[in-house]
């Protein structure tokens, strides 16, 4: 406390492109929501990341949906660098979470970037064990080639899912 004032409310930015959201996501944004007064799960636009599966306000609502239980949670999106979204939330920390050593290796730049850009330290978060091998991208191909994948994303994402794989089927025939 400063000056006989309230503390500042801890405000954390949990940022990624979520598609499509896993538990592995579920289970960082639950734990982070337990450690920080406030957290913004940031859909990010990664130009990096070509044709998306599902479009930002897909990701956007499947997220929302998802966390609707946690009221110190909301989702947002961005476009841009992180280190200037953080200041503009005037976020006091980034959370990532980490799979497995080669997630360190990659976010560890990225961490030391933010930190020079927009004086924000990086928490990480190591995944439960459960989730170490679970991404987006393992999800989503196991899931178009008809395999399961009900134990590894939340329901209402795997609603959209099933949606999508029925909405493409038929318009491939």
């Amino acid at each position: 406390m400063t000056n006989g004032s309230l503390p500042r409310l801890t405000r954390a930015i949990y940022p990624g492109s979520f598609d499509p959201p896993t538990n592995g996501h579920l289970d960082v944004i639950e734990r982070a929501a337990r450690c920080f007064g406030e957290l913004i799960v940031a859909v990010i636009v990664n130009p990096q990341k070509r044709d998306p599966m599902f479009s930002l306000e897909e990701r956007e609502a499947m997220l929302s949906e998802c966390v609707g239980h946690l009221p110190n949670v909301r989702v947002e999106h961005f476009r841009g660098l992180l280190a200037d979204y953080v200041k503009l939330r005037e976020s006091d920390v980034i959370v990532k979470g980490l799979r497995v050593v080669s997630d360190f290796e990659n976010e560890m730049s990225t961490a030391l970037m933010n930190r020079a850009l927009a004086q924000v330290d990086t928490f990480f978060l190591m995944s439960d064990q459960k989730y170490s091998f679970v991404s987006s991208s393992i999800v989503k191909e196991v899931f178009f080639l008809g395999g399961e994948v009900d134990s590894l994303v939340p329901e209402p994402v795997l609603r959209v899912m099933a949606a999508k794989r029925t909405t493409l089927h038929s318009a491939r025939r």
